[in-house]
């Protein structure tokens, strides 16, 4: 028998909803040959079923979950980068995430299914982290501020459609950057009171950020809420503080954000 008699029977049982490997075992053919005959008879009737391409708003009008992005834009811009090494056709925007805080590792997978419906994220386990990514043409369009050496070193800024995102859902963008670059802690302090030394504990958020770029758009996000800020002296490495101790900031913060987890 001829191999193209073979593969005209093939392809006829393959029409006719016979499984591949049922066909191989029928025929005594491999199944990878039997899988090459079979996309090749698609192909040839344009049956071939294509890759979902990667959504994107700019290139192809496609909407945008921007409630999802406003958090997904504060987590890249704390704890994220995106990475195209020469070995990978696309880019990848990768967000670690430590261990301690498995919620905020779901959150941010939950927002790159939200942000990018057709892809699928994944995660990397790293040591006492893992790396929460998604991979897409698209992450350029998406995430202009990405680019060569660390953020801290390169200029920071919104575009404008970026900005409207943020003016209409500042609290996602806030979450996000707390929950890469932030925390909630318990502060203490000592006063005496009639003699006796009392011990006075309240909350406090910090947000700890080298770029000052970064901390301008976090506490431009914080002025828009009516929330109290104040940053503290750079450190030599320039890192600063930027601290959120009134009480009904506080509270207001507990309400939107609350501790990781």
């Amino acid at each position: 028998m001829t191999a193209n008699s073979l593969r005209d029977q093939a392809v006829a049982l393959l029409r006719d909803g016979t499984s591949n490997a049922e066909v191989a075992r029928h025929l005594r053919v491999p199944p990878g040959t039997v899988s090459w005959w079979k996309q090749r008879d698609l192909e040839k009737r344009g049956e071939l079923p294509g890759r979902k391409r990667s959504t994107c708003p700019h290139c192809y009008g496609d909407q945008l979950d921007t409630a999802a992005y406003s958090y997904l834009l504060g987590l890249y811009l704390g704890d994220g980068h995106i990475m195209w090494p020469k070995q990978h056709r696309v880019p990848n925007l990768v967000v670690t995430c430590d261990d301690k805080w498995p919620g905020v590792m779901d959150a941010a997978e939950q927002a790159m299914r939200e942000v990018f419906p057709n892809n699928s994220p994944c995660r990397v386990r790293r040591t006492g982290c893992h790396d929460v990514k998604v991979y897409s043409m698209h992450l350029p369009c998406l995430f202009p501020q990405c680019g060569p050496g660390k953020k801290q070193e390169r200029l920071i800024a919104l575009a404008p459609w970026q900005q409207r995102i943020v003016d209409e859902h500042p609290w996602g963008l806030i979450r996000g950057l707390i929950h890469s670059d932030g925390c909630r802690v318990t502060n203490w302090a000592t006063r005496t009171v009639n003699g006796v030394v009392r011990r006075h504990e309240y909350p406090r958020y910090f947000f700890t950020q080298t770029s000052a770029d970064i901390r301008g758009i976090f506490t431009a996000a914080l002025d828009s809420v009516g929330v109290e800020w104040k940053a503290s002296i750079p450190r030599p490495e320039g890192q600063v503080n930027v601290s959120v101790a009134r009480k009904a900031s506080v509270a207001l913060m507990d309400e939107h954000i609350g501790p990781k987890h």
